[in-house]
């Protein structure tokens, strides 16, 4: 038997939906959250093809701190932040609330970029 064919019996685990939460992180829907803000955010800088000076003006932070975001290093960003730079290069946020199925155990956060 190939290592390929032994190795192939291992188990699959569905995933959550969240890889933070799959890999047993603290605080999984925040940084699920950032990373989805920061995502739609370096596709609006990709797409207007800003340098990441441009992007720093644009949002009034450093060349280093945007070098921060396209490499999701979110550390230092907060939800709210990252929320105001998507603002900042003309995006709008729509925050819904509504109750969370029955089939569901806790309530969550989801961000989709239009």
């Amino acid at each position: 038997m190939s290592k390929e064919t032994r190795s192939s019996k291992q188990a699959v685990l569905k995933s959550s939906g969240n890889v933070f939460l799959d890999l047993g992180l603290k605080n999984s829907q925040e940084r699920q959250t950032k990373v989805r803000l920061a995502f739609t955010l370096n596709q609006v800088i990709q797409k207007h093809h800003l340098s990441q000076v441009d992007a720093a003006k644009a949002l009034g932070i450093n060349q280093p701190k945007i070098s921060a975001l396209l490499n999701y290093k979110l550390n230092g960003f907060s939800v709210e932040r990252l929320m105001q730079f998507l603002n900042a290069v003309d995006q709008d946020i729509e925050i819904v609330v509504r109750q969370k199925p029955r089939s569901r155990r806790s309530g969550r956060i989801i961000v989709r970029a239009a």
